[in-house]
């Protein structure tokens, strides 16, 4: 019979949540900058940011060009570098209003950009439920925990390892090990779960069995942890409520 699980790890971006279409929040920043354009023009520049890779947490840039590059590739080690690095993808995307570059990324980290899975809250209570520990594992370069707080979810992780805090980005197995150490499970006994089989998939190196999702629009993955939360369960019987 296979070992308890003790931990399930997870990604944060495209796993426990994914960023809305950006019209709105484009809309209201253009708005409040007094500038004034139809709703069509303001869906063409959100595809346009969208197609650039400039919006954290959206579609990732396929070509990288030279010189933003080495800033690029520390962006999720240092918070101004992932900064630079989108905000300047923003500013060569065509972008007419280079002021405001800042504005869009700060709008692509702040809670009311981001929604759960519809099945996020429900697993991870389950977890819980069965003394199963839980931690955030993310390549990121700004602190996602206010997003995790707003959408009630926060509380329900024992852990929570970011790649510019600890120094080391997935797929590097020290980040996965440090997990497991700080939850104090065993590597056989915890599960990963992300949508990056490259960053994610590091985890298998130490032992950590993984599980794959999409990073679809919300409304299109209700209930992507279901293979997941079954091994985790049919592997751990449900912990004793507490007496009185």
């Amino acid at each position: 019979m296979p070992e308890p699980v003790e931990a399930v790890l997870f990604d944060f971006s495209g796993t426990l949540m994914v960023t809305g279409p950006p019209d709105r929040r484009l809309a209201a920043l253009l708005e409040d900058a007094g500038i004034e354009l139809t709703e069509a023009e303001v869906h063409e520049w959100a595809r346009r940011l969208e197609r650039s890779g400039g919006l954290p947490g959206g579609h990732s840039s396929t070509v990288i060009p030279e010189e933003i590059r080495a800033t690029w590739e520390r962006r999720d080690l240092e918070p101004a570098a992932h900064r630079r690095s989108y905000t300047w993808l923003i500013r060569h995307a065509g972008w007419p209003w280079p002021e405001l570059a800042d504005a869009v990324y700060d709008g692509c980290t702040r809670p009311d950009a981001w929604t759960p899975y519809p099945d996020t809250l429900p697993t991870l209570r389950a977890l819980k439920e069965h003394g199963i520990r839980t931690a955030v594992v993310s390549n990121v370069g700004w602190d996602p925990r206010p997003v995790l707080a707003a959408h009630g979810v926060a509380d329900l992780f024992d852990a929570v390892l970011l790649s510019y805090e600890e120094g080391h980005c997935k797929p590097d197995p020290v980040l996965f090990k440090t997990a497991c150490a700080r939850l104090d499970a065993d590597p056989g006994r915890t599960l990963m779960v992300g949508d990056d089989r490259r960053a994610d998939g590091g985890a298998e190196a130490v032992g950590i069995q993984t599980f794959y999702v999409d990073p679809l629009p919300a409304r299109e993955r209700p209930d992507g942890f279901a293979p997941l939360l079954a091994e985790a369960l049919s592997r751990t019987p449900r912990r004793d409520a507490p007496a009185g």
